[in-house]
């Protein structure tokens, strides 16, 4: 006897499933994923949590609405009759109608092809996860979905992670035509009360309001998406029970299938929209040339750190004053506005900032961690794009995401990091056209502590960048110097 499965509604979060008690525990199995690193986890080490996340819920039926495909995929694979008890069918919308509907907006610049292909899915779909990279101009794509869905009445809420996107998301906004009677700015400091058609908040403003506050916005946009699948994000999406129209945007996905599953459960399928080698090869994005630079290190340093766990061989490296000189010389011999990015604010980031500053008194140095406000994040950003020569020592955290300068040249990469989604997120930093600036260069420093063939952590790490760069498709060099 074939087994059935019947598939329902329960609101714009949730599908509910009605099935065999066998088949829901298939379900559940089907949809239960190990978190990657879960094991370094307090929760895990302490025996409350074994690790795992579990999408479907065998006691209440419920499964996020977005995955309806896998859910279809899973019966096709197990011979499983399913019946779809709801009306999934979307509106008919044409490329002419979205067309007509941009020129209606006189936008201060040509639309591409891309962002209209993008606008033109998520009407069609009326939820959807676009990747796209980083200065691909997600944040057009983002205002023309607001204007398109409030032309049909929907309140909208635009969730970013930053306060410096907020204001910028506002001030793109603006500069896109609109007016700011329609546009309400949400983080600290700021009113909750909702008193515009259009909500830019940051995430961790609105998280702990209760289910009442989200229920008058029918459309909900999450920028950088990629950062949706901590708690305090889902909580927000789950909460937005009566939102129709759900779309995320982000530059990439990291490697893991828990990630996309839940990013698509919640948004709904993902489309790469267009890449980067794509759109550095039609120059609409600047020309990108990577210098690898592998330090070595001493026989005797290599012994004596041989054993090290991996914080401890960050400690060495980031505290390690020839490296901190070599770093300083660097950015001395190379021309135009540097962004050098790095992890620890106390024992790296301050005394390379205080190196520089002191040794390169003819430029401006900025230093920018998460101590620095808003206001002096986005002065800084005003500041460069009018600079020829200017450096910003960041953290990965206040300037590998979001933030956009068009008038970036370098981009030194000072601490190791082997996350896909923070390497590309930083490099997209640099590669915004703007005066006179076709280039950005890259320097990738690296640390090769090997001893006795054995390679050290952050030297895998690397080996684990240049896989990103050959996916990519980047244009890279590696040079080994001696320390």
């Amino acid at each position: 006897m074939m087994s059935h499965m019947k598939i329902d509604k329960k609101n714009e979060v949730y599908l509910q499933i009605e099935t065999e008690p066998h088949i829901a525990r298939e379900l559940s199995e089907y949809f239960t994923f190990e978190v990657p690193g879960a094991k370094f986890m307090p929760a895990y080490r302490n025996k409350i949590w074994d690790g795992k996340i579990r999408l479907y819920s065998v006691a209440t039926g419920q499964i996020y609405l977005g995955l309806l495909p896998y859910i279809r995929e899973f019966c096709k694979r197990n011979d499983i009759q399913y019946e779809l008890l709801y009306d999934n069918r979307h509106g008919n919308i044409d490329e002419e109608q979205i067309n007509s509907f941009i020129q209606q907006l006189n936008l201060p610049h040509k639309t591409r092809d891309y962002q209209i292909s993008s606008v033109l899915y998520c009407a069609r779909k009326c939820r959807g996860l676009l990747i796209s990279p980083t200065a691909s101009g997600k944040s057009l794509v983002i205002y023309i979905l607001t204007r398109y869905y409030h032309s049909q009445n929907n309140k909208t809420l635009i969730l970013v992670p930053t306060t410096s996107l907020v204001e910028q998301m506002y001030s793109d906004f603006i500069s896109y035509g609109w007016s700011d009677d329609f546009i309400q700015k949400i983080y600290q400091g700021h009113d909750k009360i909702i008193s515009k058609d259009v909500v830019v908040s940051t995430w961790q403003s609105i998280y702990k309001m209760p289910k009442k506050y989200f229920e008058e916005f029918g459309c909900v946009i999450g920028d950088e998406a990629h950062l949706f699948k901590s708690k305090s994000l889902t909580s927000i999406m789950t909460k937005m029970i009566n939102c129709k129209y759900r779309f995320g945007l982000t530059g990439t996905l990291d490697d893991t299938q828990t990630h996309k599953l839940v990013l698509e459960g919640l948004f709904g399928t993902s489309n790469k929209i267009v890449s980067t080698k794509e759109l550095i090869d039609k120059k609409t994005l600047s020309n990108l040339k990577i210098d690898s630079l592998v330090l070595s290190y001493s026989d005797e340093e290599c012994r004596l750190n041989k054993d090290l766990k991996y914080a401890d061989e960050l400690d060495f490296i980031v505290t390690h004053d020839r490296r901190l000189n070599f770093t300083k010389n660097l950015v001395s011999t190379i021309n135009g506005n540097t962004l050098i990015l790095f992890q620890f604010v106390e024992k790296h980031g301050l005394p390379l900032f205080n190196l520089i500053q002191n040794e390169l008194k003819d430029r401006k140095v900025f230093f920018v961690f998460g101590g620095v406000s808003a206001k002096e994040r986005e002065d800084i950003r005003s500041i460069t794009e009018t600079q020829k020569n200017a450096i910003i020592v960041a953290s990965y955290g206040t300037f590998s995401t979001g933030i956009n300068i068009k008038n970036l040249h370098n981009i030194i990469f000072s601490s190791p990091s082997k996350s896909k989604i923070r390497v590309l997120q930083s490099i997209g930093r640099g590669l915004r056209l703007g005066d006179n600036k076709t280039q950005c260069k890259l320097y990738d420093i690296a640390d090769d502590l090997t001893y006795k063939s054995k390679p050290n952590f952050t030297l895998r790490h690397f080996i684990e960048r240049i896989n990103i760069y050959n996916e990519e498709e980047f244009d890279y060099q590696i040079h080994r110097i001696k320390l």
